[in-house]
């Protein structure tokens, strides 16, 4: 039986690349040769001119927030602009929660 593939991204290149996971070995982009990160069998990659999801999937990505299925569905809720990161990151740095858990957030008070 073959393995699920789960979604890889470079973003210097903004790219995104389906390939079976391996922990024993890291996956290397094709264009740049620099490493991918592992982001999840449930992403889905914005266009490569959308420079503005680019930077808010690069903040997603670098606070550790990824993409992987929960029992119940999807990964949940995951913020799409960069006014709604700002929003979080705000009441992060406001409220003292780690910016990990401001950033899937459904609602910010």
């Amino acid at each position: 039986m073959a393995h699920a593939k789960t979604s890889y991204v470079c973003l210097p290149c903004r790219a995104s690349y389906k390939q079976p996971y391996s922990r024993e070995r890291q996956s290397i982009c094709p264009r740049c040769a620099e490493p991918l990160i592992h982001v999840g069998s449930a992403f889905a990659a914005p266009r490569r001119r959308d420079t503005s999801a680019w930077r808010t999937l690069s903040v997603l990505l670098n606070a550790g927030v990824g993409f992987h299925k929960s029992c119940c569905g999807g990964p949940g809720y995951r913020p799409r602009t960069l006014r709604e990161v700002r929003e979080r990151m705000t009441y992060a740095q406001r409220t003292g929660e780690p910016v990990s858990q401001a950033l899937v957030r459904w609602d910010v008070p």
